[in-house]
Formats: C-alpha cells, structure tokens, sequence
C-alpha cells in the first residue's frame, strides 16, 4: 500500500481518525460505486488520493496529471522507508540507479555563467495558482536550496554537504567530470535514498545534458566564484 505517493502517510492518519471517530468523509469519485465504510484506513487514504477528484485534472509541464505526478517509480518505492535503508535496499536502489544511467558522448564543460542562474533558479514544475511555464522559462536546479557553492552569496542551503572550492580541491580530470555528470543525473548511483533529485534519470528529465554541463562548469571550472 501507498507505493504510490508521498503524502499518504498523512492521508492514513487522517482517515484512521475519520474512521474510528465515525465522522463521514465525502467520497467525490467521478461515477464510482465505492464502499468507503468497507475500507481499511489505508485503503481510504488510497481512494481519497488516487480515485478521487481530490487533485485537479490538470495536465503537468511533464505530460501526466496529479494522480501520475503522485505515482511512485521503482527506485521511490524501494525508498520508502522511514530512516537509512537497509543493506540489502541500499544495493538494490543502486543498481537500478546505475542501469538507469547512460553516459554522453562528451564531458565538457558548459558556461559556469549559465550554471551559477540554473543553480540559482528554482524555476521549474511548479503547480497551482500560478504554473511554471517551460514555454516562457527554462526550469533551473534549484541547487542553492540545499548546497553552499559561492560564499557570496547570501542564501544558500545546508541540507547538503558544501561545494565551496569544489573544482579547486578536485581539479578538473575526466574521472572528475564522470562522477559531477553521475551524481547531477542520478544521485542514488552513490548515495542510495538520499534527498538529493534525480535531475536526468528519474521518473521525468529535469534538466538536460546541456544544463548539467553549465553546473559543472560552475562547480569545475578554475574562473568560476565557486573556486576562487
């Protein structure tokens, strides 16, 4: 149960507590004959997310609507737990990270210029009353939410480790370069379950190639301010 998305969690408890206080709860399904009295609190939280006109029918900047944004790939299934994962979940989420994961015929490095506005923008695949729209802006990464990378800047996250002088204490090598490329593509290749998105092999690409090579070059390149 609950596979699927992430809030169900929350939507158990409150259906636990509807069902044992006997408060009614409004079904609202599109032409459904459902017994919600013969549900299970999980089941409840179930219906009420997925079969239910409790997100509206609207069309994502991904294709897909709510229920699909909602649905839960194979690696976020395997994630889903509370606290680290087991030995053996560890091993499995990185396979499947690493068989989702096609290198690009070259590594170079974009412009850091552009990496440091994507880095910066958390522009993207916002829903509601005001959408992000790709046909007007590209979506960014959102990367100062949680990575330090330029000192000047004044707000940055610390939910990840700090970036700061990355390419100055790595240098700029190919071995270098793969690994940015992977873990930018699929985290999960080296750090199973972490909080960290998967920008190119997830359930939806992110960002691009051509975007992942402007981040490091922010991260890499010897005239960017993350290494000076």
């Amino acid at each position: 149960m609950f596979k699927k998305n992430a809030v169900a969690a929350g939507m158990a408890a409150f259906a636990s507590v509807a069902l044992t206080a006997g408060c009614a709860v409004a079904d609202g399904s599109k032409g459904s004959d459902a017994d919600i009295s013969e549900m299970s609190a999980d089941e409840l939280a179930e219906h009420l997310i997925f079969e239910t006109d409790s997100f509206r029918d609207q069309e994502m900047q991904e294709g897909g609507d709510w229920a699909d944004r909602m649905t839960q790939d194979e690696l976020q299934q395997a994630c889903s737990m509370k606290g680290d994962p087991d030995g053996e979940t560890a091993g499995e989420v990185v396979a499947m990270a690493r068989a989702s994961y096609e290198a690009p015929e070259n590594l170079e490095l974009g412009d850091w210029r552009k990496g440091a506005e994507l880095a910066d923008s958390g522009y993207g695949y916002r829903m509601g009353h005001k959408n992000d729209d790709h046909s007007q802006r590209d979506p960014g990464g959102n990367c100062y939410n949680c990575h330090v990378f330029d000192p000047e800047v004044s707000e940055q996250g610390t939910i990840g480790p700090s970036l700061e002088n990355y390419g100055a204490n790595r240098g700029d090598g190919e071995a270098v370069r793969r690994y940015v490329h992977e873990v930018i593509s699929n985290p999960h290749q080296y750090f199973p379950c972490t909080q960290m998105p998967r920008f190119r092999d997830g359930k939806e690409q992110l960002l691009t190639d051509e975007q992942i090579s402007h981040i490091m070059a922010y991260l890499l390149d010897p005239e960017s301010p993350v290494n000076n």
